[in-house]
């Protein structure tokens, strides 16, 4: 990847005070007014003694990838085809995956960056415990922003122009809300509807989140199931993606 053009996108990204919102300081904030319900506080017995603020945590956690992966980076990618940039960089020593992937790292590093600011306010803020199960905490997170990215990638694949990116990611961006347990954590729906979700990328997500900030191992069919959306995912948009 040209350092040269990962430098300019991320300095592009820091001039978007809308993208550093939504990705960096909305999944936080959300999570502060939630913890600040006094009966998110209090500990549930349907959800095996934890509070509702603690299963809200890996919420926050994948929303900041979420709107990232969805929203903001098929947004940028398009206009950059729209407004023929891609095609002028074909002409170039610099080759357009080079901003592909520069865009990817940008919006990647923002998740994760969002990620770590929610597990730190939950910690310090809502005396929520840090992940038990660290190892497999970062892999299943790695694993949520690679299919995330993934998902936009297939956006940006199949949108011609930046309205059409918008609509498509709004449309794929509400269910993958409700996937994450933003509406209701997982551990919270029926059993056949958790099952269902949890064959959805951000459904197993949030199930491998839970497992390991619980201090078990993520789940090998939670992370398969990652794995298996990162890879077709990939392969859609590696065929559908045109630089023009």
């Amino acid at each position: 990847m040209n350092t040269a053009v990962l430098r300019t996108e991320v300095r592009l990204f820091r001039r978007e005070p809308g993208a550093l919102f939504w990705i960096l300081l909305f999944p936080t904030l959300l999570l502060v007014i939630l913890g600040s319900i006094p009966s998110f506080r209090n500990h549930e017995s349907d959800l095996g003694g934890l509070r509702t603020i603690d299963v809200y945590v890996p919420v926050a956690v994948l929303l900041g990838l979420i709107v990232g992966g969805l929203q903001s980076m098929p947004q940028t990618l398009t206009g950059y085809r729209e407004r023929g940039i891609l095609r002028r960089m074909s002409t170039t020593p610099v080759r357009p995956t080079a901003l592909l992937t520069a865009q990817m790292t940008v919006y990647g590093g923002a998740a994760l960056a969002s990620a770590l600011l929610a597990l730190l306010v939950g910690r310090f803020a809502f005396a929520v415990r840090l992940p038990e199960q660290l190892f497999g905490y970062l892999l299943a997170l790695v694993l949520a922003v690679l299919a995330a990215l993934a998902l936009g990638a297939v956006v940006s694949a199949l949108s011609r122009t930046t309205k059409i990116a918008g609509a498509i990611g709004s449309a794929v961006f509400f269910p993958a809300m409700f996937c994450a347990g933003v509406w209701a954590p997982v551990q919270t729906m029926p059993d056949v509807l958790a099952r269902i979700v949890g064959y959805t990328p951000f459904g197993a997500a949030a199930e491998a989140l839970n497992r390991a900030a619980a201090g078990g191992w993520p789940g090998w069919t939670h992370l398969g199931v990652l794995v298996a959306w990162t890879v077709l995912l990939t392969a859609a948009a590696s065929r559908w993606f045109r630089w023009e």
